[in-house]
C-alpha cells in the first residue's frame, strides 16, 4: 500500500486501491511525535547533529488524484538545539541563520512521486534568509493505523541534501590543516508522524 499511486507506464488511469483512497484527507504534522532534523560536518572529521523544536506542518493526501497531494512546513528557526547554548547561539546569529530578521524557515511542495514499493518522492520549493530554491525529499512510507485515541496517522521517514551556501550561509572558518570548520553540504532527516483531521 502506498501513499502516492504508483506510475502507470501504460498511460492507461487505473482505479486506485481501496485502502489507498480511504487516506484521503487533511493532516497536520504532531509535532510531539515528529523529528525534523539536519547533520553538518564539523572541522572535516566528525558530524554535529541538530534538530528544531517547533514548527507545523501540514498534508493533503488525495488517494484518487494523487499529484493533487501537497506538503508544508513551517519551522522557527529560534527553536534550534544541537546540544550546545554557545553553538546554537552562533547559528541564529547574522553569521547563519538571522534569526531576528528572518524567523521562519519554509516548505512548500510541488510535485509528488512514487518510485516503487514504499518509496516516494517529493519537491517542493525551501525558504531560508528570504531565499527559495527547490528541494528534493526522499520518503519512506511507513504504513497507517488508528492509535488508541481513536486518531488516524500516516507516517513517513524522509532524507535530503542541500548544498548551504545555495541559500546565502556562507560563513566557514578555514583549518590549519587545509578544509573548512563546516560543511557545505547538511543532511536533512524528517521522521514524521501526521494526524487525520475531523471531518
Amino acid at each position: 500500500m502506498g501513499i502516492f499511486s504508483r506510475k502507470d507506464n501504460t498511460n492507461t488511469a487505473a482505479a486506485p486501491a481501496p485502502e489507498l483512497a480511504a487516506l484521503t484527507g487533511e493532516y497536520t504534522l504532531d509535532a510531539a511525535h515528529t523529528a525534523i532534523g539536519f547533520v553538518a560536518r564539523h572541522a572535516m572529521v566528525t558530524n554535529v547533529k541538530g534538530s528544531f523544536q517547533e514548527f507545523t506542518g501540514a498534508l493533503h493526501l488525495d488517494g484518487t488524484d494523487p499529484s493533487a497531494s501537497t506538503a508544508s512546513l513551517d519551522i522557527t528557526m529560534d527553536s534550534i538545539d544541537t546540544g550546545n547554548a554557545d553553538r546554537d547561539g552562533h547559528l541564529k546569529s547574522a553569521d547563519f541563520f538571522k534569526t531576528d530578521e528572518f524567523p521562519q524557515m519554509t516548505f512548500r511542495s510541488t510535485k509528488a512521486e512514487a518510485l516503487g514499493g514504499e518509496d516516494y518522492r517529493i519537491t517542493g520549493d525551501l525558504t531560508i534568509l528570504g531565499t527559495t530554491k527547490p528541494l528534493t525529499i526522499d520518503l519512506e512510507f511507513n504504513g497507517a493505523a488508528k492509535d488508541p485515541f481513536g486518531n488516524e496517522r500516516v507516517g513517513f521517514e524522509g532524507k535530503a541534501e542541500i548544498l548551504r551556501s545555495e541559500w546565502g550561509l556562507t560563513w566557514n572558518a578555514a583549518l590549519e590543516t587545509g578544509g573548512v570548520l563546516v560543511s557545505d553540504k547538511i543532511k536533512l532527516n524528517f521522521d514524521i508522524s501526521a494526524i487525520k483531521n475531523a471531518a
